[in-house]
């Protein structure tokens, strides 16, 4: 049998069913793997042992009394610390932050609660979920599993390394403009982000509320998917969620394969399924290795009966633009009531306004300086009509371009990142070319359509993901490529 930690989520469930171990067993496998590895990657910020062990023994408890468990019961999950667990820290990556103790539950959090999971503890990630590369943390930066002097890719660091190590089974992470996508990507595990709207995010620290997204981060497709119909659906503390629960077709096929790592028969034709690629996606600065991994990628998707063609998405360029317009100016708002008076740390000064300047500014890093500067210029008077106004007008057109090519096909795929994971330091002192490496996620949050990124081969040693994009509410379509491609390449 594998070490307990290097267990998939199925296999988790399949193995307390059989009571093949106890979840007792399972969560101080995972609490030893953490404390043998983390010091060296920094992907957890908190670890909460009790907690988790009084949760493994409830579990426990219910097998022995013969209950029947859900397919996340015991299972242990690491959360992104920009995420609300009661009577836990919830830093956001932030020294603003530092002495911040969650009151009540997310919502995400609740639910996963409600079916069993276990929180192992919280995991680092880029200040207030800013940045491509892990290393904008005010507690240090997360390192690549692979390679400890690279990164592993932002904002969600920390739970794409947790997973990548083992230190976890599956975790949550939230996309605002790839930031599950592109270090799940890097560390070549799973990341899926939801049409916006389908899970709550009430109970997430917002970065910019237009574009944020809550999504799993695991070890396969099928895991991804167990986490995403656990977390998805309406709540009434979050407005812009919508009454559509997810279809996942009753667990079929490929969708949700009932098989794991321990294998079984599977159907992975996508005979008809009309697949679209990009153009626009296949251009200057996309890494030649990284290019190489997802056309065989494509190809594989062809044998297994997909009809792929060629589309142009043109207004895809301003993507980009767009969301670095439209990002800061929702982060100035956002980030506005962490002044030392209503939110966060306090620095004594001689009056109001010192204490509000020098609370900020020791409190938040460069990189949320540098994006609250730059919201509050677009919205200010005489730019608002400028800026702001004229992003939001391109970005209906962005949607309308997706909508149009989504007449023509059922998905597309696309690299995930232009580049594999880069050495630390490397682009630290370029923010233009940090920003550049969400060249390929950020349309995708612009437009509010899901998206998922797999693992597809690797350039130079590391990484490469496959991002597959979808219409807006068909998670299932996504799901059922992205698992398919998974299984005919493992």
């Amino acid at each position: 049998m594998p070490e307990l930690h290097t267990l998939t989520i199925k296999d988790i469930h399949d193995g307390l069913t059989r009571k093949d171990f106890s979840a007792t067993e399972l969560v101080e496998a995972f609490l030893r793997r953490i404390r043998s590895t983390n010091t060296g990657l920094n992907a957890f910020l908190s670890v909460e042992e009790d907690s988790a062990r009084a949760q493994a023994t409830a579990t426990d408890k219910k097998i022995s009394r013969k209950e029947a468990i859900g397919p996340l019961e015991g299972v242990p999950l690491a959360i992104k610390d920009n995420m609300l667990i009661r009577s836990m820290q919830a830093t956001a990556g932030s020294k603003i932050l530092e002495n911040y103790i969650a009151p009540y539950d997310a919502t995400v959090i609740a639910k996963l609660r409600s079916a069993g999971g276990i929180f192992l503890g919280k995991t680092n990630c880029d200040e207030f979920a800013m940045g491509s590369s892990g290393e904008n943390s005010a507690y240090g930066p997360t390192r690549h599993p692979k390679d400890p002097l690279r990164v592993p890719g932002g904002s969600s660091s920390g739970s794409a390394v947790a997973v990548a190590a083992d230190m976890c089974a599956g975790a949550l992470g939230s996309d605002t403009g790839g930031s599950i996508r592109q270090p799940a990507s890097l560390c070549g595990v799973v990341g899926f982000k939801p049409t916006y709207g389908r899970v709550s995010r009430y109970g997430l620290i917002a970065m910019a509320s237009s574009l944020d997204q809550i999504g799993p981060m695991t070890k396969t497709v099928e895991d991804a998917a167990i986490l995403y119909e656990a977390i998805a659906g309406k709540d009434s503390y979050d407005a812009t969620t919508v009454d559509r629960p997810p279809q996942l077709s009753s667990r079929a096929q490929p969708a949700r394969p009932n098989v794991g790592r321990s294998g079984g028969s599977r159907d992975l034709s996508l005979k008809g399924l009309r697949v679209g690629v990009p153009k626009e996606y296949f251009s200057v600065g996309l890494e030649k290795g990284v290019e190489t991994s997802v056309r065989e990628a494509i190809k594989k998707l062809e044998s297994l009966g997909a009809r792929v063609c060629e589309v142009t998405l043109p207004l895809s360029a301003y993507g980009l633009a767009i969301y670095y317009i439209l990002m800061p100016a929702e982060v100035s708002a956002n980030l506005a009531r962490f002044d030392g008076i209503r939110y966060g740390k306090r620095v004594k000064a001689e009056n109001l306004l010192e204490t509000y300047m020098q609370s900020r500014g020791e409190g938040f890093g460069s990189e949320p300086r540098r994006r609250i500067m730059l919201g509050t210029y677009v919205l200010s008077s005489g730019y608002y009509e400028a800026y702001y106004h004229k992003a939001q007008q391109v970005r209906t057109l962005v949607r309308q371009d997706f909508q149009k090519v989504f007449e023509e096909v059922d998905c597309l795929v696309t690299p995930t990142s232009p580049v594999v994971a880069w050495k630390q330091g490397e682009l630290t002192n370029d923010p233009l070319a940090m920003y550049l490496m969400d060249v390929y996620t950020v349309t995708a949050n612009v437009a509010g359509i899901p998206a998922i990124s797999i693992p597809c081969g690797e350039s130079d040693g590391l990484p490469v993901g496959l991002q597959i994009m979808g219409k807006m509410w068909d998670e299932e379509t996504i799901l059922k490529v992205a698992s398919a491609y998974e299984h005919a390449r493992s």
